[in-house]
């Protein structure tokens, strides 16, 4: 699918892949070699449809349905991935939930509900990955953090705290999984223009963060950054959180 074809003979899991970010990951990964396991929580049509495009580019897919928040699927989703193609070498934790709420109205279960998606499930992934992961030797852990946990957000105590703890995620594994060669980034992105429904409006943070160009960026900015996250010229990087930002945030 690509003249370069640097990830050929990888394979690679992409959560939350049907639409996207994770649906431009997918194909991104895919245009580099990459056989690619396309998870979606229910939607088969969406991907199939990402299936569909990777195939008619001359590379390899399977599409998985499976809730990442529920460990027993997260692991036979690990081993469909392993059944098909024999290995996993790279694992994206796209899945989030970016609701918003006032504090004073939010419930625990609207807080355990945005927890198990953003926190919960990375941590269900990397655990089922992590046998094949370790047997790659180059093994590449992506995970997708959110622009308000660095810069705070109103009506998103959920969503901050666990984007921040995405942070800690990555720091913490890049430590743990070094002695395996596994190396742990996070992608954290910022003001991307992506189609909503009409009664979804656009959050929060989106009109109080400006870019420098003044421009919104796209699903495949954000997906150039983890494509090369994967490479293996990328293998001197782990525990580092890089933004895909335009300029909206520049902290450390």
């Amino acid at each position: 699918m690509s003249s370069s074809e640097t990830l050929a003979g990888r394979v690679a899991i992409v959560t939350g892949a049907g639409r996207n970010i994770g649906r431009a990951i997918a194909l991104q990964l895919a245009q580099d070699g990459a056989a690619v396991v396309v998870n979606v929580r229910s939607n088969k049509a969406e991907a199939d449809k990402v299936v569909s495009e990777i195939e008619a580019g001359g590379g390899q897919a399977l599409a998985y349905v499976a809730d990442v928040t529920d460990p027993k699927a997260v692991e036979a989703m690990a081993q469909a991935a392993l059944a098909r193609f024999g290995r996993i070498d790279i694992l994206v934790n796209n899945v989030g939930l970016r609701a918003e709420q006032p504090f004073e109205t939010m419930s625990y279960a609207d807080w355990r509900e945005v927890m198990e998606a953003s926190l919960d499930a990375p941590f269900h992934c990397v655990k089922a990955c992590l046998p094949a992961l370790k047997q790659s030797g180059a093994g590449t852990v992506v995970n997708i953090g959110g622009l308000s946990a660095h810069t705070g957000s109103k009506d998103r105590a959920h969503v901050v705290t666990a984007k921040a703890g995405i942070v800690g995620f990555t720091r913490a594994l890049a430590h743990d999984l070094s002695d395996a060669h596994i190396t742990v980034n996070c992608v954290v992105p910022g003001l991307i223009d992506r189609p909503r429904p009409k009664d979804s409006p656009a959050p929060q943070h989106h009109s109080s963060n400006r870019t420098i160009s003044g421009e919104r960026g796209k699903a495949d900015d954000v997906a150039a950054v983890v494509r090369f996250l994967c490479s293996p010229a990328a293998r001197y990087i782990t525990g580092q959180s890089i933004h895909a930002n335009g300029g909206a945030y520049l902290g450390s």
